[in-house]
């Protein structure tokens, strides 16, 4: 479809005199209403609203009194049709505001000022809407559309009698299938497949023959990576045209199906030859600042630059830059990029990989920022490192882009963030020499020329005061080994201390021990550097460059700082900055402070030597500790009030993070993710370890959340080993059950929560911890449901409860009410499941608790299906999808998308049902795979109910496969409804 759709043009009458506020406005797509300011006004009978529909669409144009008869009752008036017709006209006009409704030459007509008539605005939107499309502008055109489509208020002209508004009706409703085609086509244009499979699922079902629907649904199929399901598609459309019309599929359609058995590259491309224009792509400039005072390098330089000036017209140009550590190779990289940004003209992506550190950065990370940065959607993210790095490569296809990757660790974290494309390039800096990144052209980097050391050295202190004491700045970078880093980090403290001459300097350098060893091995090499640096500091400073490098996680809030440095914010803050003044710290956002991973290593080494006492540097982390784990509590709280988990954690000495609304508390959760995760793993010695293993209690949201949840798999199951190892049974049935919530209600790993669970159980007895013994059961009644051993669930369903009330655990108590609810719905009784479910979103709703009443109606709604009450299961359903989006917990929110896709299959509704197995696929669910295997069963029946056999016979072989690879019993299931498929 070359443009937007839109309908014939029209006279339009001159605007209104009156403010826009008090003129009176109409609307045709959907009922006939009319509104006077914010007052809407009743337009009496049916037939008076098919009179002013009959004018409305006339567009002020006058309609005489036989055209609105033959408009009212067509071929068959009543004898008094004429009478009829003025005595609607007096009616309407008494109530609509004067002059709106005028009598001219024996007829009447509706006088609407522009922007008052819903359709008059969507024709213009649309008439927009092409002229964007035409220019390339695919974003605004389909933002316009969308505006326009939004008009839409339901049926046009409900309720309406009479032929004209019965053909009129028709008119708009293919009208506005046409912009659902043309913005769809227009969603597949700029990538947006993921979230186009759903909608065209339901609209291909609600008009199975409209073939062009047909063909954007394969598309957006093939493009998600879903191609049998995209052949399907086409087979389920041959057959359907076959049987209701005896046609076969139009030849685009035939086409189409043969490019994806080919798998023509073409079809990952845009369709449309226009390009989209500057405003609508995103540009991006991340390269940081480079240094006003770079120096040398200059056969580098232009190396380098030739190679990028190069990359237009070459398959992507990558150069990788070797040396140790301070050696320049990040200052080189990003000055050579500012040199050759003008032949990139799409944009730069840079990125420090963390290569040296103990957790590099991931390169599916990576890529879910350069995406964004590229101007991809979060939902059209894909969650695998394949899918994203295509995905990358798709983005970048015809752009020109520059990628800096710094500090990488080795080729295989860098070679999926290759652009990969022509006219695109890679700079990539790291401490090893990537002999192994095909096509690379390397460079080995040494450390500076005298010349060029002095210069830098000059250009940082002043030629001033090196002129006149030449012998001693020779000194002075000689002691530094010509290694830029150390250079800089001693010409830089020399500068700021106007006091100091040069000698000064060149004399603390005389001493082997603050000077640089001569080119050893490895990070070592600026060992020296760091100790000058070190040595400049004031004594507080000096504390807190010791302290706060202990800590393991990314980075460092303030508040965190502060902990650790047991001092007031303002105070800790004075000191990060003064820190940052001298190189020592980075500031990596405001109010976040981070080490270079060299520096890091460091100020551990300092801290081990110059702490004193040393019990300091385990009371400093044992502060870090305390404020993580008493903020993480108040959030706990804020989001759970009345559950008693939070007076069952250690006690903590520190101060909380302070939060101004109850958003800001899981903004804070959220974003210090890695820190509370690496700080757990940091504190699992036998002083801290119940602290730490409470910390993952009170962060328990972030195993849910579907972000994190593997890396809080990593620290619980630490932990877990950890308290087994001392013998501490209360910490080690603790970690079990958090361990097995994340293992089975996130990972789908069963069998191994169970396991997990049956000794946390035994731990509970033996340490008689009153949360453990009401989680433990709670969770094994989970996990037991899922394996379908009823039975055993509602066992430990009753013994939870029985838990949860002896310790007076309101939440607790009704959580596991619920999910006992949604067992006894597997056991047949279902009118106890309803019962037990809103006992449970009592006691939620009498506590306030918004997030776990989401929970409830979860439960409730499950067993309101199950009862046939499909209409209360869905507000129930809704209501909870709606808070989980809220509190951004995605895989609840993927796994309610599920629950009303079955309500909606139960009550025959089989194009809403895959419409919500589609979301729920995209967003992710509760359960892992083995949940994923079961919306795909689901996805299949809806999808067989509407006669896309094809299309079901896919999903369900891909939820065979998942099942039989885990041995679930669902897999049975799946054969069944595959073998009279394969039968027929």
């Amino acid at each position: 479809m070359d443009g937007v759709p839109r309908v014939p043009d029209q006279r339009r009458p001159a605007p209104g005199n009156a403010p826009e506020e008090l003129r009176p406005h109409f609307s045709v797509l959907g009922p006939v209403r009319a509104w006077h300011g914010a007052e809407q006004l009743s337009m009496g009978s049916p037939q008076q609203r098919a009179l002013l529909a009959a004018l409305l669409l006339r567009d002020g144009r006058t309609a005489t009194a036989h055209e609105l008869i033959d408009a009212l009752w067509g071929d068959e008036p009543p004898s008094q049709a004429l009478a009829a017709v003025r005595t609607y006209a007096s009616r309407l006009r008494k109530v609509l505001p004067a002059g709106v409704l005028v009598s001219e030459s024996g007829g009447y007509a509706v006088v609407v000022a522009d922007g008052s008539l819903d359709l008059a605005l969507a024709e213009d939107l649309c008439a927009e809407a092409e002229k964007a499309r035409g220019v390339g502008d695919l974003c605004q055109a389909r933002s316009l559309v969308n505006k326009a489509l939004s008009l839409w208020d339901g049926e046009p002209l409900a309720n309406v009698p009479g032929p004209y508004a019965e053909t009129e009706r028709t008119r708009l409703e293919e009208w506005r299938v046409q912009l659902l085609e043309s913005r769809l086509d227009m969603d597949l244009e700029v990538g947006c497949h993921a979230e186009a499979v759903s909608e065209l699922t339901a609209l291909t079902a609600a008009h199975p023959l409209r073939e062009r629907l047909r063909e954007l649904l394969m598309l957006a199929l093939y493009r998600s990576g879903r191609q049998a399901e995209a052949l399907a598609v086409y087979a389920d459309t041959r057959r359907l045209l076959a049987d209701e019309l005896g046609v076969d599929p139009r030849p685009g359609l035939k086409e189409l199906q043969q490019r994806i058995l080919r798998a023509d590259p073409a079809l990952t491309e845009p369709s449309a030859a226009a390009p989209e224009p500057a405003a609508a792509v995103v540009r991006p400039a991340q390269l940081p600042a480079t240094v006003p005072d770079f120096t040398g390098r200059a056969s580098f330089v232009s190396e380098l630059s030739e190679i990028l000036s190069a990359a237009e017209g070459r398959v992507m140009a990558v150069s990788a830059l070797a040396g140790i550590g301070g050696v320049g190779k990040t200052t080189l990289a990003v000055h050579v990029a500012h040199v050759a940004r003008s032949h990139f003209p799409d944009g730069q992506l840079y990125v420090d990989l963390q290569g040296a550190g103990a957790r590099a950065a991931e390169p599916e990370t990576v890529l879910g920022a350069f995406l964004r940065a590229l101007g991809t959607s979060d939902s059209a993210i894909p969650d695998s490192l394949e899918e994203r790095a295509a995905l990358y490569r798709s983005v970048l296809d015809g752009r020109r882009v520059l990628v800096v990757l710094d500090n990488a660790r080795d080729a295989a974290q860098v070679r999926p963030l290759l652009p990969g494309m022509e006219g695109c390039a890679a700079l990539v800096t790291s401490r090893i020499r990537m002999v192994d990144l095909a096509g690379a052209h390397l460079i080995d980097l040494d450390v500076m020329s005298p010349e060029e050391a002095l210069l830098l050295f000059t250009r940082i202190v002043g030629e001033e005061r090196v002129q006149s004491e030449r012998k001693a700045a020779l000194d002075v970078v000689a002691a530094c080994g010509f290694l830029p880093l150390a250079i800089r980090i001693a010409a830089s403290r020399l500068a700021a201390r106007r006091t100091w001459t040069v000698s000064t300097l060149a004399a603390k350098l005389a001493d082997e021990r603050r000077r640089l060893d001569e080119l050893q091995a490895g990070d070592l090499a600026v060992k020296a550097t760091f100790e000058l640096g070190y040595g400049q500091l004031e004594p507080a400073q000096a504390r807190a460059f010791r302290l706060l490098g202990l800590a393991d996680g990314p980075d460092l809030s303030l508040a965190a700082a502060a902990a650790i440095l047991d001092l007031p914010t303002e105070e800790t803050e004075d000191l990060l900055e003064s820190l940052v003044d001298t190189s020592l710290v980075e500031s990596a956002a405001p109010g976040r402070y981070r080490y270079h991973d060299l520096v890091r290593l460091y100020a551990r080494a300092c801290a081990e030597r110059d702490e004193s006492p040393p019990s300091e540097r385990g009371a400093a982390m044992s502060r870090l500790l305390d404020f993580y784990l008493a903020s993480a509590a108040r959030v706990y709280a804020i989001e759970r009030p009345g559950d008693r988990t939070v007076d069952h954690l250690e006690v903590t000495e520190h101060t909380v993070q302070g939060f101004s609304d109850d958003a800001k508390a899981l903004d804070w959760l959220h974003s210090e993710a890695a820190c509370i995760l690496a700080c757990v793993q940091q504190s699992l010695g036998p002083s801290t370890l119940r602290r730490a293993v409470d910390l993952l209690l009170a962060a328990k949201d972030l195993a849910e959340s579907g972000a994190s949840s593997l890396r809080y798999e990593l620290a619980t199951s630490a932990a877990r080993d950890a308290a087994a190892a001392v013998g501490d049974s209360h910490a080690e049935g603790r970690a079990r059950v958090s361990l097995a919530q994340v293992l089975g209600r996130v990972g789908g790993q069963f069998e191994e929560a169970s396991a997990e669970l049956e000794q946390a159980a035994q731990l509970a007895l033996k340490s008689d911890d009153p949360w453990t013994s009401g989680n433990a059961p709670n969770e094994q009644g989970i996990t037991a449901a899922i394996m379908n051993q009823h039975a055993a669930s509602e066992i430990f369903f009753r013994r939870a409860i029985e838990s949860f009330r002896a310790d007076g655990n309101g939440p607790g108590e009704a959580s596991a009410l619920c999910n006992l609810s949604r067992v006894l719905v597997s056991m047949g009784c279902t009118n106890k499941a309803i019962d037990l479910a809103r006992q449970g979103v009592t006691i939620y709703d009498d506590l306030g608790l918004t997030f776990r009443l989401a929970n409830a109606k979860y439960a409730l709604g499950i067993g309101l299906s199950h009862a046939g009450r499909h209409a209360e299961a869905l507000d129930e359903l809704s209501d909870a999808l709606q808070v989980f989006a809220e509190n951004r917990q995605r895989l609840w929110e993927g796994t309610t998308h599920y629950r009303i896709a079955q309500v909606h299959l139960q009550a025959g509704r089989s194009a809403q049902s895959a419409r919500h197995a589609e979301q729920a696929l995209a967003t992710g669910c509760m359960g892992g795979d083995w949940m994923r295997a079961n919306v795909l069963i689901l996805l299949g029946r809806s999808l067989d109910n509407l006669g896309q056999l094809d299309r079901a016979r896919a999903c369900w072989t891909e939820a065979l496969v998942i099942h039989d690879g885990a041995g679930a019993q669902e897999a049975d299931e799946v054969r069944a409804l595959l073998d009279p498929v394969a039968a027929a």
